[in-house]
């Protein structure tokens, strides 16, 4: 297989814990972890690491800077894959990144028993791979069930 460029985002908490039991679907692919939590650093190992700000719908004007930060962090390292966990920071990595032709994969947290989470939701136009860790939050049309993280 072909050396691929992921993209992996993920925000700070359950998503970024979620996201790293995900790493050996891209162990042998160029990876930039991207979070909103500088002290996740010492999670990477030698992987790229960046961060952008913590934002949610209550905080518009820093959700505008998120939007900002993703879109350059996506442009600057192209990536051919984005994979996201949530939140905020997933979502604008996701649409950036169908922007620019990347493959795009949302696996809504497990935290999310009965309904997607608002991102989860929002992404299912763009994401390529939509997939809930909930047999029951599961439809026809998606998000998809195929297991759990944890």
């Amino acid at each position: 297989m072909k050396n691929k460029k992921v993209m992996a985002v993920a925000s700070r908490g359950g998503h970024w814990i979620q996201l790293n039991r995900l790493r050996a679907v891209w162990q042998d692919q160029e990876v930039v972890f991207i979070t909103n939590d500088s002290s996740l650093r010492s999670h990477v190992g030698d992987a790229k690491f960046e961060t952008v700000i913590d934002a949610n719908m209550e905080q518009k004007p820093r959700l505008i800077i998120l939007a900002l930060q993703t879109f350059f962090k996506v442009i600057k390292h192209r990536p051919d894959v984005i994979i996201s966990t949530g939140a905020a920071p997933g979502f604008f990595a996701l649409l950036w990144g169908k922007l620019i032709g990347a493959k795009t994969v949302w696996v809504d947290s497990v935290a999310n028993a009965e309904e997607l989470s608002m991102a989860g939701s929002k992404v299912k136009k763009i994401a390529d791979v939509w997939l809930t860790q909930w047999p029951e939050v599961a439809k026809e049309d998606g998000p998809l069930y195929k297991g759990r993280v944890f």
